[in-house]
């Protein structure tokens, strides 16, 4: 088994309008995940650095970050990271470009971890639904290209407001979606944006959206979790 979570951390700013990575390490480690995708990871202008330090998710955290991208002072890749247990085994990472007016990205990684082989995928997709359609065809085709098939989990902000179609019919066709429920806003969750998905070949033991009384101060959005398994 091996739990997933993501979190747009809103670059580290909560609603009280501070930014506070130590407080966003502090929401991890409450779910405890071992891996995690992170949007919004990186401070918007600028060098556009990364909200969470290495040395600060070194020193108090047991994860680290995937190399992705060649940016310096960046964590992931236009804002999204990933995040596994340090004694994880990163196999190969890559970053995904995706059709988008503004700076849109995702980043794939294959991760060992503890024995556990899955492919997973962090993404933020556009507001505009028929972008967001479109980076959806960018990612799927540039996983299916792989011709070294894992179990594979792709989880993120998808921005899509609504319950079934859109992106999230797409997404479908080759993926299932984990129950996690509504994620945003965190004030009163109402809408499920942040989505975690997931090939056949895996099956969900349990899953949620963290409402924590320190989450609901952190983010604009609740971190989403799951614990999956192989068939």
């Amino acid at each position: 088994m091996i739990k997933v979570a993501s979190y747009n951390i809103h670059k580290g700013i909560g609603l009280d309008r501070r930014r506070d990575p130590r407080r966003i390490i502090d929401v991890l480690r409450e779910i405890d995940a071992d891996i995690i995708a992170l949007q919004e990871a990186d401070r918007r202008f600028g060098a556009k650095l990364c909200v969470i330090d290495p040395q600060l998710l070194d020193d108090h955290s047991p994860w680290k970050a995937v190399a992705i991208g060649d940016r310096a002072g960046s964590m992931g890749w236009h804002g999204n990271a990933l995040l596994v247990r340090k004694d994880a085994k990163i196999l190969g990472s890559n970053i995904i470009h995706l059709p988008a007016l503004e700076p849109r990205g995702a980043v794939v990684a294959d991760v060992d971890s503890g024995g556990a082989l899955v492919r997973v995928v962090g993404m933020h997709l556009d507001l505009s639904g028929l972008r967001r359609r479109r980076q959806a065809h960018s990612i799927m085709t540039h996983v299916h290209a792989d011709q070294a098939r894992h179990p594979t989990v792709m989880m993120g902000d998808l921005n899509e407001w609504s319950a079934h179609a859109g992106c999230l019919r797409d997404f479908a066709h080759h993926f299932r979606f984990a129950a996690t429920g509504a994620s945003f806003h965190v004030r009163r969750p109402v809408a499920a944006l942040d989505r975690i998905m997931y090939t056949p070949d895996l099956r969900v033991v349990d899953c949620g959206a963290h409402s924590s009384t320190l989450a609901r101060r952190a983010s604009d959005h609740l971190p989403i979790w799951a614990v999956l398994e192989s068939h």
